[in-house]
């Protein structure tokens, strides 16, 4: 990235008033913190494996500026993104489950609007894994070299006559597939007064709906320390299926069934754009999530 033409971008649609510092570079992103007279903005430069985020963000913006962080400007060719600062976090408040009372049913509504714009994205570059086609996608990630023990491989490719099924069942409900953030966990919810606001919006697809809340439940799990039978669970399930409408909780396991998976199949695109060197890393997570998926689907 040329640093002197985003900071000269920068400068064109707001006023710094200190130096513009490197906040962090991931091989995905990279993001600047910069500094205003009352407030931070933030750059985000992304990488070519998420080029759709910019025009994705802002269009997101423009029609739910109460649930998605201020676009102050942003260059779709150039792969770049200026942001309002959005607040603090719900992570640094624990990641507390009322937080995602409040912030999961103004997602769905989001979710349930933006399926009219699905083909749009589509067009735009945003990451295809609509139902249909995690059966075949599943089949490529057999194909790979996995970050895992051989009994575990095996033990994914035991799966895939049954995980085909799981897709076919759940097209047959007909719910409308949109835009799914795909990370949605405490460190990309944040609170600015009464507002919460979803960011980084770099790991979405269009898909079904509900897969969504994967990531949601897996950090309630590990950060918050739910068990899994934890009342909590069915209350955040019905909370986001309320903007749904009523009847939809088997149609919810199901999908988060499917969930897992899909979820373990989208981290090959970030894998994909990765140095060889930078994999080693990537895959303690990865195999995280795959190991997670098996032993929800077994």
């Amino acid at each position: 990235m040329d640093v002197a033409a985003a900071e000269d971008w920068i400068r064109a649609h707001v006023t710094p008033v200190g130096p513009i510092e490197t906040e962090h570079e991931r091989p995905w992103a990279t993001l600047f913190r910069v500094p205003l007279a009352n407030r931070v903005a933030w750059f985000k430069a992304c990488a070519p494996v998420q080029a759709f985020e910019p025009r994705l963000t802002a269009e997101l913006f423009a029609r739910y500026p109460d649930r998605v962080a201020e676009v102050l400007a942003y260059d779709e060719e150039r792969r770049w993104l200026l942001l309002a600062d959005a607040g603090t976090p719900i992570g640094a408040f624990g990641n507390p489950p009322e937080a995602w009372l409040v912030a999961l049913p103004l997602y769905a509504e989001l979710q349930r609007a933006e399926a009219a714009h699905m083909h749009d994205h589509l067009a735009h570059g945003v990451p295809d894994l609509r139902v249909a086609t995690l059966s075949a996608r599943y089949d490529d990630l057999l194909q790979r070299e996995l970050p895992l023990e051989r009994k575990e491989t095996d033990r994914l490719h035991a799966l895939a006559s049954r995980f085909a099924e799981l897709c076919g069942e759940l097209a047959a409900h007909d719910i409308p597939e949109t835009v799914q953030h795909d990370d949605l966990h405490m460190k990309n919810v944040y609170a600015q007064g009464e507002h919460l606001r979803v960011l980084d919006w770099g790991d979405s697809s269009i898909s079904h709906p509900f897969v969504s809340l994967v990531v949601t439940f897996r950090f309630l799990e590990k950060v918050t320390k739910l068990l899994p039978g934890d009342p909590w669970f069915a209350r955040l399930r019905d909370a986001y299926l309320k903007p749904w409408g009523p009847g939809f909780e088997a149609v919810f396991a199901l999908a988060m069934r499917v969930g897992t998976l899909a979820h373990a199949i989208a981290w090959l695109r970030q894998r994909d754009h990765l140095l060889a060197t930078e994999r080693p890393e990537f895959d303690r997570g990865f195999a995280i999530v795959l190991r997670r998926a098996i032993a929800q689907n077994l």
